[in-house]
C-alpha cells in the first residue's frame, strides 16, 4: 500500500505543527504550507521560525512550502503536483482584535485563501478529505444572549438547554462577529458548500480555545498560553471586562489531531463539529489564574480593564455530543490540569533557554 500523503496549511502554527508531527507518526508523508505571516500579524513575538526548525529536526522527510495561500496560482500548482490523500487547512489570521486593523489582509487570508485550497482540491484530488480549522467566532456574540447565572468564579448558562454547551445547530446569523468572525464564517460556509455541492468529504472544526505547550501565545491570540506565559515571566495580564469570570473551554492540540485522524478514517460530506474541551475542560480567567499559580508557585500579576473586547463571549464551551456520536473512538485524552502543567513547563524551559 502506498504511503498516504497530507498537505497541511499553517504548518508552523500551533495546530498545524502538532498535526504535522502527529500524522508523520501515523506514517504519512507531510508537506506543510506556511509563510510565517504570524510575525506580520503579531510582530516578533508571533514569529514561528523556531517551529519550522523543530519540524525539520523531528521529521526528516518533512517538505516545506513557504507559500502565501493568497497566491492562487501557487496553491493550485502545489496541490496539482502533490494530489494529497488528505488536506488539513489550519492557516489563518487568527485574532478577532487584530482583524479590524487589517481588514483586507484578514479577509484575503481567511476567506480567499480557503477558497483557493478548496478549488485546488476539487480540481486535483476531490476524493481527499478536506478538514478546515474554523472557529467558534462564527456564532458571533449570540451566545451572550443565552440567560446567564453568575457564580463565585465564573459565568455559566442558566438555560438548561445549554447545560452541555453550544451545539452545532446554534444560529450564526443576526449577531456581531468581529471582522475576523465574519471572514472565518465566509470560509466555513464555503467549506460546507464544496462538500454539499460537489459531494466532497469536507468538515469544519469550530474550535474553542485550542492550546498546547508549543503555542506562541500573544495578548491578542492564544488565551491560555499567553496567560501562563505572563505568570511565568511576572508580566502584567490585562483582564477585559466580565469581572474576569468569562469562561472558555480548552482542548489540547494532540486531541485535535486525534479527531482529525478519526475523520480521515471515516470521512463525511459537508460536516460541522464544535471542537473544544467541553464543560469538563472549561475555566474562567479567575480560575485559570488560580490553576497557573498552583502549577508554578508564582503569583499572578494582573490588572482589570472594565471594557470587554468587542464580540467577546461571556461564556462559551462546546457541546461535544455530536462529535462523540459520529466518532465514538474519540474522546478527550488531556484533562485541564495536564494542559496547565505542559504549558507552564514549556514556558519555563523557553525562559531558561533565553537567559
Amino acid at each position: 500500500m502506498p504511503t498516504p500523503s497530507v498537505l497541511i496549511s499553517g504548518s508552523c502554527g500551533l495546530i498545524g505543527s502538532e498535526v504535522s508531527l502527529f500524522f508523520a507518526r501515523q506514517g504519512f508523508q507531510v508537506t506543510g504550507i506556511d509563510s510565517n505571516h504570524r510575525a506580520v500579524f503579531f510582530g516578533p513575538e508571533g514569529d514561528t521560525s523556531w517551529v519550522l526548525e523543530r519540524l525539520r529536526r523531528e521529521m526528516p522527510g518533512y517538505r516545506h512550502a513557504a507559500l502565501d495561500i493568497r497566491n492562487r496560482d501557487g496553491v493550485l500548482a502545489l496541490v496539482e503536483e502533490l494530489r494529497p490523500n488528505l488536506i488539513i487547512h489550519a492557516a489563518s489570521q487568527p485574532s478577532h482584535d487584530r482583524a479590524a486593523a487589517i481588514p483586507f489582509l484578514d479577509f484575503e487570508v481567511n476567506a480567499l485563501g480557503t477558497l483557493h485550497l478548496l478549488e485546488a482540491a476539487r480540481r486535483s484530488c476531490p476524493e481527499a478529505p478536506f478538514i478546515h480549522m474554523s472557529t467558534n467566532k462564527v456564532y458571533g456574540d449570540r451566545p451572550n444572549a443565552i440567560p446567564m447565572k453568575e457564580l463565585e468564579t465564573r459565568w455559566d448558562y442558566a438555560d438548561p438547554a445549554y447545560e452541555n454547551g453550544i451545539p452545532e445547530s446554534f444560529p450564526i446569523d443576526q449577531s456581531k462577529h468581529s471582522l475576523f468572525g465574519a471572514s472565518k464564517l465566509a470560509a466555513d460556509v464555503m467549506v460546507q458548500e464544496y462538500g454539499r455541492y460537489f459531494n466532497m468529504p469536507t468538515c469544519c472544526l469550530r474550535g474553542g480555545c485550542l492550546t498546547g505547550p508549543n503555542h506562541s501565545g500573544v495578548e491578542l491570540h492564544g488565551f491560555l498560553s499567553y496567560l501562563i506565559k505572563c505568570n511565568v515571566e511576572g508580566r502584567e495580564y490585562k483582564v477585559f471586562g466580565y469581572k474576569g469570570k468569562q469562561v472558555r473551554d480548552n482542548l489540547h492540540s494532540e486531541d485535535v489531531a486525534r479527531f482529525m485522524f478519526e475523520f480521515w478514517k471515516a470521512p463525511r460530506v459537508g460536516e460541522v463539529y464544535n471542537l473544544g474541551g467541553g464543560k469538563g475542560n472549561s475555566c474562567s480567567i479567575l480560575e485559570a489564574f488560580r490553576m497557573a499559580e498552583e502549577v508554578t508557585g508564582r503569583p499572578m500579576n494582573w490588572r482589570y480593564v472594565d471594557q470587554n473586547r468587542i464580540g467577546d463571549h461571556i461564556c462559551y464551551y462546546s457541546d461535544l455530543r455530536k462529535m462523540k456520536a459520529h466518532y465514538p473512538g474519540w474522546d478527550i485524552a488531556k484533562p485541564l490540569p495536564a494542559i496547565f502543567q505542559e504549558i507552564a513547563g514549556s514556558w519555563m524551559r523557553r525562559l531558561t533557554e533565553a537567559v
